[in-house]
């Protein structure tokens, strides 16, 4: 242990390097490593980032297409048609269109060579005695028509790099040609819940249930990484360094519990012994006693053992984390506005998160913040709609400021 560690020890946290600060230094850490990439099918590319800019191959449509239900014409022959006076055609069949005639068409039919408008079935009567056609409305030349490459023209760029592929993506991929796709592989994370209470059911008296690992395991999942959940690791310091020594194969390592600064909390002095503590100690409440390192070139982050805290950490650094694996910028969080309906407090120097509830109330959105709010209390996040970011320089936010809600569960 150094100097500066034990005096941690000592004293707690004295000093604490501000959020975006400790996101900087473990973004640089992560940037060195390489994205790789593989090619997938657009059946299991749902989620994943593209490591390719992707132009279209082909036209879409790649035909002339009738855009309603209705008949293909000449809209030379539909001059001056009105329900009054009625242009007549004879109605025919095939793929070609002659002068003074019409053919049946569907949305989506290709357009008959010869035709150059289709009239709506709405404004046509069929003359079942004669095989005629009166129209009722006047179309111009292109109208209800179309074009080739009106939903995407060859050679058009859809993509770049570091995009993160959504269903509505894959079907425009398939519709220019696209069948498989080079995306980022998925960033693999050790998950390593730590502490000598924690157990997996059925707790005796000083035996907690363990959650965190769960938890952090589905949110990797979530924001497009592979997790391995591993069994609970015990407060020493030989079992916690050979945890991390077996989980070097992954991407990133991510401990929860254990890394603070108490008679138990030794991982960071294990990262410290082992690789190189970047941070230790953030301005961020709940969940100031977090510990970011690196070993061998695999990130680690050892997040409290709160549940509360452990989350808030996660999104603050796990999520980039993922991200900048894949290749990409981790996407804003999605937030709604709402007019707070009572006093958030907060210790300037601090970024704090409280967790609100969400209400419609004559007319407008409220949020409410949640009454317990301990970092322990892990209902008091997972009952929530979002939570208020209270800015590092500011002492608390006023009763009946509208303020954006993040809603951090919502967005990958």
């Amino acid at each position: 242990m150094n100097g500066a560690d034990r005096e941690r020890k000592a004293s707690g946290f004295k000093v604490r390097t501000g959020v975006d600060e400790a996101r900087s230094i473990l973004g640089d850490a992560v940037a060195s490593l390489d994205a790789d990439s593989e090619r997938v099918r657009l059946e299991e590319a749902d989620g994943r980032v593209l490591a390719e800019s992707i132009d279209a191959a082909r036209d879409v449509p790649h035909y002339e297409r009738a855009a309603m239900d209705g008949y293909a014409v000449r809209a030379a022959d539909t001059f001056g048609a009105s329900a009054r006076s009625p242009a007549v055609v004879r109605t025919d069949e095939g793929d070609a269109l002659e002068p003074g005639t019409a053919i049946r068409v569907h949305t989506g039919s290709a357009l008959p060579e010869g035709a150059d408008a289709v009239v709506m079935i709405e404004h046509v009567e069929e003359v079942e005695s004669t095989g005629e056609l009166e129209v009722e409305d006047a179309v111009a030349e292109g109208e209800n028509v179309a074009p080739v490459g009106e939903d995407v023209a060859a050679g058009q760029h859809l993509y770049e790099a570091g995009h993160r592929l959504r269903p509505s993506d894959l079907g425009l991929l398939r519709s220019v040609g696209r069948e498989r796709v080079a995306v980022t592989r998925r960033p693999t994370v050790g998950v390593i819940p730590t502490g000598e209470e924690l157990v997996r059911e059925d707790p005796g008296p000083g035996e907690v249930i363990e959650t965190n690992g769960l938890t952090v395991s589905r949110l990797v999942e979530r924001w497009g990484g592979r997790a391995t959940y591993r069994d609970v690791v015990t407060d020493d310091a030989a079992a916690l360094r050979a945890a991390i020594e077996r989980d070097l194969t992954t991407d990133v390592i991510v401990t929860t519990g254990g890394s603070s600064v108490g008679q138990r909390d030794l991982l960071p002095e294990v990262l410290d012994d082992r690789g190189e503590v970047l941070v230790h100690g953030v301005g961020l409440k709940p969940g100031h006693p977090v510990c970011l390192g690196i070993v061998e070139d695999t990130p680690v982050l050892a997040l409290p053992g709160y549940p509360v805290a452990c989350i808030v950490n996660a999104v603050q650094f796990l999520r980039p984390t993922l991200a900048w694996l894949q290749g990409r910028e981790p996407a804003p969080m999605p937030t709604v506005a709402a007019r707070l309906d009572r006093k958030i407090a907060s210790e300037p120097g601090t970024r704090t998160f409280a967790r609100v509830s969400l209400e419609a109330r004559d007319g407008e959105r409220v949020a409410t913040p949640t009454r317990a709010g301990g970092s322990g209390v892990l209902s008091s996040v997972a009952l929530a709609d979002g939570w208020v970011v209270v800015a590092d320089d500011r002492e608390g936010i006023p009763e009946g400021e509208t303020v954006p809600v993040e809603i951090w569960e919502a967005n990958p």
